[in-house]
C-alpha cells in the first residue's frame, strides 16, 4: 500500500501542476483588466501591469505563478485588497474557516440524512415510503441550489422568523443552518438515490438470500451485510463531495451573504483579480486531489476484497 500511495501522490502533483497551468491560460483568456476602470489613466495601468509582472510575456508570468507557489508565496491581491497577500486573505480572514464551517455541517447532513433515507427506501421498494422519497430526491436533485436558498428565506425567515436572514457575521449559531440546508439538499437526494440502487444490488446477491434463509433479523441484514458492499459507490461519490462542500457552495454563500472562500472567489473573478482566482482554485483542487486519495484507501477498509495495487493478489 505504501508504494501505491507514493505513485498517487506523485500523480497528484501533475494533476495539480496541470490544473494550475490550465487555470492560468483561462483566466487571461478573458478579456480584461484588473487594473482597468474609469479613473485609471493608460499610464497607470501601464505602470501597475509593470509592477506586478502582468506586462510580461504569459509562459514567463505561468513560470513565475508555479515557481512562488512551490515557495509557499501566492502573491498579491491586484484589485479586491489590492497589495495584501493573497494567503492572508483566504487563510488569515476567516474566509476558509467560514467555508470549512459551512461544508462540514453540510456534508454531516449528507451523511446523516442521504444513507439513511436511501437503505428506507431499498427495504420499502415499491411501497408509498420508497414512491415518496423518489418524488423527493427527484425534486431535490432537479432543484437549482438559488432556488432552494430563496425558499428557505421566503420560508425559515420571512414567513415564520424562525432563522435570521443574514448571515454574513455567523455571531449567532443559528446563522449558518439555513446555508447548510441549502447547500446539502442536492447532495442528500443524490445520496440517498446512489445508496437506495446500490442497496437493491447487494440485497439481490445470493449471500443475502442465504442470510435472509438463516432467520438473520431485518436490520442486522440490512445494516451490517448489504450496507457495507452498498457504501463502495456512495464512498466514491463522497470523496469529490467533501472536498466541494469545505470550500462552500458559491451561489449559496453569495445567496446568504456568506462571507466565505465560494463568495471571495466569484468576486475575483468579476473584478479580474488573477492570484486569488489562481488560489482558491488550486485550494479546491487540492482538496479534491486529497478526498480522491483518501477514498482509494478507505475502499480497501470498506472491502478488503478491493486490491490497491491493480491486482488480485
Amino acid at each position: 500500500m505504501f508504494k501505491y500511495i507514493l505513485k498517487r501522490v506523485a500523480a497528484s502533483a501533475v494533476t495539480l501542476l496541470l490544473v494550475a497551468a490550465i487555470t492560468f491560460l483561462a483566466m487571461n483568456a478573458i478579456p480584461g483588466n484588473p487594473f482597468l476602470d474609469e479613473n485609471t489613466t493608460v499610464e497607470q495601468m501601464e505602470i501597475a501591469n509593470a509592477k506586478y509582472g502582468l506586462d510580461q510575456p504569459l509562459l514567463v508570468q505561468m513560470k513565475n505563478y508555479l515557481l512562488n507557489y512551490l515557495h509557499g508565496d501566492m502573491g498579491e491581491s491586484l484589485k479586491m485588497q489590492r497589495g495584501t497577500p493573497v494567503k492572508d486573505i483566504i487563510f488569515g480572514q476567516g474566509k476558509f474557516e467560514l467555508s470549512i464551517q459551512l461544508g462540514v455541517l453540510a456534508l454531516f447532513l449528507t451523511v446523516l440524512m442521504g444513507i439513511p433515507l436511501g437503505c428506507i427506501a431499498a427495504y420499502n421498494r415499491g411501497k408509498a415510503v420508497d414512491n415518496f422519497l423518489n418524488v423527493f430526491s427527484t425534486v431535490g436533485i432537479a432543484a437549482p441550489n438559488f432556488v432552494v436558498a430563496t425558499l428557505l428565506l421566503t420560508l425559515l425567515s420571512v414567513k415564520l422568523g424562525i432563522l435570521p436572514a443574514v448571515s454574513g457575521s455567523f455571531n449567532d449559531p443559528k446563522a449558518i443552518i439555513m446555508p447548510a440546508i441549502a447547500l446539502s439538499l442536492y447532495y442528500v437526494c443524490y445520496v440517498a438515490k446512489l445508496t437506495r440502487t446500490s442497496m437493491l444490488d447487494a440485497i439481490n446477491q445470493d449471500y443475502i438470500r442465504t442470510a435472509r434463509a438463516k432467520g438473520l433479523r431485518t436490520g442486522s441484514l440490512i445494516f451490517k451485510h448489504a450496507l457495507r458492499n452498498a457504501l463502495i459507490p456512495v464512498v466514491t461519490y463522497l470523496g469529490p463531495l467533501t472536498a466541494g462542500l469545505l470550500c462552500g457552495g458559491f451561489v449559496v454563500e453569495t445567496t446568504f451573504g456568506v462571507p466565505g472562500l465560494g463568495r471571495y472567489f466569484v468576486s475575483s473573478i468579476i473584478d479580474r483579480d488573477y492570484p486569488i482566482i489562481m488560489a482558491t482554485t488550486i485550494v479546491l483542487s487540492t482538496l479534491i486531489i486529497g478526498m480522491n486519495l483518501i477514498v482509494d484507501i478507505v475502499y480497501k477498509i470498506v472491502d478488503p476484497r478491493i486490491s490497491l495495487s491493480g491486482t488480485n493478489n
